[in-house]
C-alpha cells in the first residue's frame, strides 16, 4: 500500500496500538487481539528483544490485515532494517529528519516524535506525515488544543498518558489519533497471556472512539 492510503487507514482508526514487553514470545498474540478486538494499526517498539524476528512473524501470520509499524526508532539504519522485516510504518520518539527523509524514499508513513512547537513545526517540514505529540501527558489535552490553535494543518497523535478517561478531551482538543500504549496493552495482561482482556479493552477503545466521532 501506498503511505497515503495508510495515511487514511490511521486517520480512520483513530488509534495507534503500541506494543511492548520484556519478551517478545507472546507479542504475535497479543497483536491477534488486537485486531479481534476491531484494531488493525499495531506498532512493535524496538525496546523489545527481537524485534526484527517479531515484525516478521506478525507479518507473515496476519499480512495485510494490519498496517504494522516499528518504534522508537532512532536512525535510519533501524528504520529501513524495520522496514526489511515488514514494517509499513515508522514511529520516533525525537525528531531526527534522515528518518524522516528515509521513509519518504521508500514511500513509508512516518510518525515522528516531538513535543515543542519549534520541533512539531520542524519535523512537519522536514516531511513528517503525523506528528506523535510526546510525552503528552506532560501538558495534557490543554497543551494539544495550544498546539493544534495555530497548527491546525498538521496532524497531532498525543502519545503517552491517552486512555479511557482522558481520550475525549484528547480527541476534542484536535487529535488525528491517539497512540494507546500501557493503558490498551497493560504488562500485567501481558505477562498473564490475558488475550480475552487485551481484545475485549481494544473494542472498549475503538467503540469510545467511533462514538465520540458521531457525536
Amino acid at each position: 500500500m501506498s503511505r497515503h492510503t495508510d495515511f487514511t487507514q490511521v486517520i480512520d482508526r483513530g488509534a495507534v496500538a503500541i506494543i511492548r514487553a520484556q519478551s517478545g514470545e507472546l507479542l504475535v498474540d497479543v497483536s491477534k487481539a488486537i485486531y479481534a478486538g476491531g484494531l488493525d494499526v499495531i506498532e512493535v517498539t524496538f525496546t523489545v528483544p527481537g524485534v526484527l524476528d517479531i515484525l516478521a512473524q506478525v507479518k507473515r501470520e496476519l499480512g495485510d490485515k494490519i498496517l504494522l509499524g516499528a518504534g522508537t526508532v532512532l536512525d535510519p539504519e533501524t528504520a529501513r532494517a524495520a522496514i526489511l522485516a515488514g514494517a509499513e510504518f515508522i514511529v520516533t520518539p525525537t525528531v531526527n529528519t534522515d528518518v524522516i527523509e528515509l521513509c519518504n524514499r521508500y514511500d513509508k508513513l512516518i510518525m515522528t516524535g516531538a513535543l515543542t512547537p519549534t520541533e512539531v513545526l520542524t519535523a512537519w517540514e522536514a516531511g513528517a506525515d503525523i506528528i506523535k505529540v510526546f510525552p503528552a501527558f506532560v501538558g495534557g489535552p490543554a497543551y494539544l488544543k495550544a498546539l493544534h490553535g495555530p497548527l491546525p494543518q498538521i496532524p497531532l497523535m498525543p502519545t503517552g498518558g491517552v486512555d479511557l478517561e482522558t481520550l475525549p478531551a484528547y480527541l476534542n482538543a484536535g487529535a488525528c489519533a491517539v497512540g494507546l500504549g500501557s493503558s490498551l496493552v497493560t504488562k500485567q495482561m501481558v505477562e498473564s497471556g490475558d488475550l480475552d482482556g487485551i481484545q475485549k479493552l481494544t473494542t472498549e477503545y475503538m467503540n469510545q472512539i467511533a462514538a465520540l466521532r458521531k457525536g
